[in-house]
């Protein structure tokens, strides 16, 4: 395509729209105002979020429904007798045992800590030029618990496994940045969105690569840096904006 750059930033402002918040997953955080509300559900669908989109959501209702509508205060205050509700509730291969895992971190942590950013920051240096460093932190950390079950590893990736980790690029990407669409939360104040790091799944690899943006033959953690750089050129203060235009194309059925 002979102008690619104005076109993908056309098609960021044609998808960074309020009317995307409905039908994505994001709409589950946006049922929330309190800080740690909707660090807790952005970062709880965001794990679940592979599969249909319209199932992804139901989930994430589902799941409100059991943490009484009120996620933080839930976390805080319940006991071991309140998890027997969660038994039941799974999604594909996301089980009972990873649930109670979950449930397990978050009260810990918000016990001891007001927001989930600090997780995330104290493993990332300020003139780090991307997050790869905190994804590594915050996965060892969120497994540090001594109770931590092996098979819920593979629902919170790292980059040191190779790992896209699409599902936590996009948490933060729903975290950090901010602009007058208000698509994006924008909560947290100490990473960059110069940090962060494109949501790569099959979707955006597959127009990306239509496009020419990615020449690495693997989808893996490569990759990302690889179509992150590329975006980084065309806005080096807020590269993650294109996985709106990315994304936007994969699913708009008039494209």
């Amino acid at each position: 395509m002979k102008d690619l750059p104005a076109y993908l930033d056309a098609c960021v402002i044609r998808y960074n729209q309020p009317a995307f918040i409905e039908n994505d997953p994001i709409s589950i955080p946006h049922q929330f105002e309190k800080l740690q509300d909707i660090e807790i559900m952005g970062f709880w669908v965001s794990m679940l979020a592979w599969g249909q989109r319209k199932t992804i959501i139901n989930k994430a209702i589902e799941l409100i429904e059991l943490l009484d509508g009120a996620p933080h205060d839930f976390i805080l205050n319940h006991t071991e007798e309140d998890r027997s509700r969660f038994l039941q509730f799974k999604h594909r291969t996301f089980q009972a045992t990873d649930t109670l895992y979950f449930l397990e971190f978050f009260q810990q942590y918000y016990r001891t800590h007001q927001s989930l950013e600090t997780a995330f920051v104290r493993h990332l240096s300020p003139d780090a030029q991307t997050v790869e460093s905190a994804l590594v932190g915050f996965h060892d950390d969120f497994f540090s618990l001594p109770e931590a079950p092996q098979r819920t590893r593979k629902h919170v990736a790292t980059p040191r496994r190779k790992s896209t980790c699409k599902r936590l690029n996009m948490f933060l990407r729903w975290m950090v940045r901010k602009d007058a669409a208000r698509v994006d939360f924008g909560v947290w104040n100490q990473i960059k969105p110069a940090q962060l790091l494109l949501p790569l799944d099959v979707h955006v690899d597959r127009v990306a690569r239509r496009f020419g943006l990615l020449q690495r033959k693997q989808t893996d953690w490569q990759a990302v840096l690889e179509l992150t750089d590329y975006c980084r050129q065309l806005d080096p203060t807020d590269p993650a904006k294109y996985d709106f235009a990315l994304f936007g194309l994969s699913v708009d059925p008039l494209n």
